[in-house]
């Protein structure tokens, strides 16, 4: 495949195993990727990763704004094969169409389920008990083209977004390069997604990283980890957003505590009353102060003060 003539469609973390493999096996000749965009409090202007990546092997980077009208220099490439992997804008039927070997996408999830930007939140938030990769050939919808090759992975209670997205990012590397010589000669699958079992995983709002005490003590872990490290679902305590990372499902129930009231501080936790028992925080981050274990935040705290008050 050393011939092959790929552009690469990526922009995040997510992409860099992926985007690496096709280096070492093909002849990339572009990538495209969104736009630089500020970060930070200080809005420094960033290149994404899949640039930096790209630059650092002496390929061109192409970065419109807009591909749907912005996209002749893709053309003008002449590749065998176009490659996308969450990159951030639909592409149009023009570039679809172009190349002989036709345009494909890893995506993080076993399609048709989980459509969308965010397969691998949801797949954890959801409880689902496993996920996976999906080859794909592309369309002009969100992800519902033919189905070239999947694999799958479980989701252990230890995983978090970080992890399971780690993992997900090298089972698509390997997926896509051992997919790649079949659809080279023609002998590759070609499945039709089952409508009837289609879900979609928008990307995550800002109102869903809230932790609600009325859900049951999985729902609530799911979400935790699900969100970690990155958004970090969060609670509200005297006005003052706490950031939560990692929690335990506790044993007790509490009929006489309100939904959100906090039980007991100890080195394990903070205990929390749910709907149908308790959510212990192991993993935090207070208002104004880094990342911590709640056996280093008991140190600088008065816990009876703390003990009995309700996150909101």
């Amino acid at each position: 495949m050393n011939d092959l003539r790929v552009v690469f469609m990526g922009t995040p973390d997510f992409c860099i195993p992926i985007l690496e493999g096709l280096i070492d096996k093909c002849d990339v000749v572009g990538v495209v990727s969104q736009p630089d965009r500020k970060v930070g409090r200080k809005q420094i202007l960033k290149p994404t990763p899949v640039k930096e990546v790209s630059l650092n092997n002496n390929i061109k980077v192409y970065q419109p704004s807009n591909i749907k009208t912005d996209y002749k220099y893709i053309l003008d490439l002449n590749p065998d094969i176009i490659i996308t992997c969450a990159y951030g804008q639909i592409i149009p039927k023009e570039v679809l169409d172009y190349p002989k070997y036709g345009c494909i996408n890893v995506h993080a999830s076993l399609l048709p389920k989980h459509r969308g930007g965010a397969p691998i939140h949801r797949a954890i938030i959801n409880g689902d008990s496993k996920t996976g990769i999906t080859i794909m050939y592309m369309d002009v919808g969100m992800d519902d083209g033919d189905i070239i090759s999947q694999k799958e992975t479980v989701i252990e209670d230890s995983d978090n977004l970080e992890t399971l997205h780690d993992r997900l990012s090298y089972l698509g590397k390997d997926l896509l390069l051992d997919t790649l010589p079949s659809i080279i000669d023609g002998t590759n699958k070609r499945i039709k997604q089952n409508e009837d079992e289609v879900s979609y995983s928008y990307n995550i709002k800002r109102e869903e990283e809230h932790i609600d005490f009325s859900k049951s003590s999985r729902d609530i872990f799911n979400l935790i980890r699900g969100l970690s490290p990155i958004p970090g679902a969060y609670v509200i305590l005297d006005g003052k957003e706490i950031k939560v990372y990692n929690s335990i499902i506790g044993n007790n129930k509490y009929s006489d505590k309100k939904v959100g009231e906090i039980v007991s501080i100890t080195k394990e936790g903070i205990s929390v009353c749910t709907n149908d028992g308790e959510i212990i925080f192991t993993d935090i981050k207070p208002f104004g102060k880094k990342r911590m274990l709640v056996s280093s935040y008991i140190n600088g705290i008065n816990k009876e003060e703390i003990i009995g008050k309700v996150y909101e």
